[in-house]
């Protein structure tokens, strides 16, 4: 891993972001890519009129200074970080400066308040760069200052469709030592016999593996309610430093989860997130 991205509006949880970047920066030697997306209307970037162009320079030295304030922290001492302004979205423009910059990973904050993971991504620029992105993006909700990847919990339902996101996943993970564990979530509107789940990751396995027995032991096979609730509660159960999933770009990751949702288990969501693109 090589380069880090990490999109800001310089609020609390862009720093949260920030913090855990520099973090795994120090831990695999990669650098920083911090980029802030203005977002201004191209009438005000191409026009002659004197006073939106004086606006336009405006937003543009206030970013400037709002980087300086943001990137002066000690954490940052021995981290190549560069700074970046665009004039687009944040989820319209992030493939191009992923492209741009090589970049390996995003790290994001999120502005989400209750605790429900819908609420986390849906309808957020968060959620938009994870329908869009093309390389992992790791979601982060509060301060983390002694954030580590030791154990992961990916959640995946073995479709065929999944071998590429599991073989970047399992790459991914490798880099830091993570014990990860396979889980698959049982909920009874798609019940499945013992039988049933475990040939289905028979299959799978062999495929990605070439040998399911590689891996077939290190799978879980868990029964709630919804899948939300059982990702969390086994993630819970194990003491998990985060839970990573499959997203469809065209869908996000409202598709993903289904049916209601304890306020016990809605408050245990604020553990970091990754997610990769199908």
């Amino acid at each position: 891993m090589k380069k880090l991205l990490v999109p800001t509006d310089f609020s609390e949880q862009s720093e949260y972001a920030l913090n855990v970047a520099a973090q795994i920066a120090k831990d695999t030697n990669a650098e920083i890519v911090v980029t802030h997306m203005m977002g201004l209307h191209n009438t005000l970037i191409n026009t002659t009129d004197n006073r939106s162009a004086e606006q336009a320079l405006f937003q543009l030295k206030l970013s400037q200074k709002n980087f300086e304030s943001f990137l002066d922290k000690d954490y940052l001492k021995g981290i190549q970080v560069i700074d970046t302004v665009e004039n687009q979205t944040v989820f319209s423009g992030i493939n191009e400066v992923v492209k741009k910059n090589d970049i390996d990973l995003i790290i994001m904050g999120s502005h989400g308040t209750t605790g429900l993971m819908q609420d986390i991504f849906v309808g957020s620029n968060t959620e938009k760069v994870v329908r869009t992105s093309e390389v992992p993006v790791l979601v982060i909700k509060n301060k983390r200052e002694n954030f580590k990847i030791n154990d992961v919990v990916f959640a995946c339902d073995f479709k065929l469709e999944n071998i590429n996101v599991y073989k970047q996943a399992m790459k991914l993970f490798q880099l830091f030592n993570a014990n990860v564990h396979l889980i698959y979530i049982n909920i009874p509107q798609k019940f499945k016999s013992t039988e049933q789940m475990k040939e289905m990751v028979t299959d799978f396995l062999t495929v990605v593996d070439g040998d399911s027995k590689k891996n077939i032991e290190k799978v879980v096979y868990f029964d709630d309610f919804s899948v939300e609730e059982g990702i969390f509660n086994y993630a819970k159960s194990v003491d998990a430093d985060l839970v990573a999933i499959p997203t469809h770009g065209r869908k996000g990751l409202a598709h993903f989860f289904a049916g209601s949702i304890t306020e016990d288990i809605a408050n245990h969501l604020a553990m970091p997130v990754m997610t990769f693109k199908l």
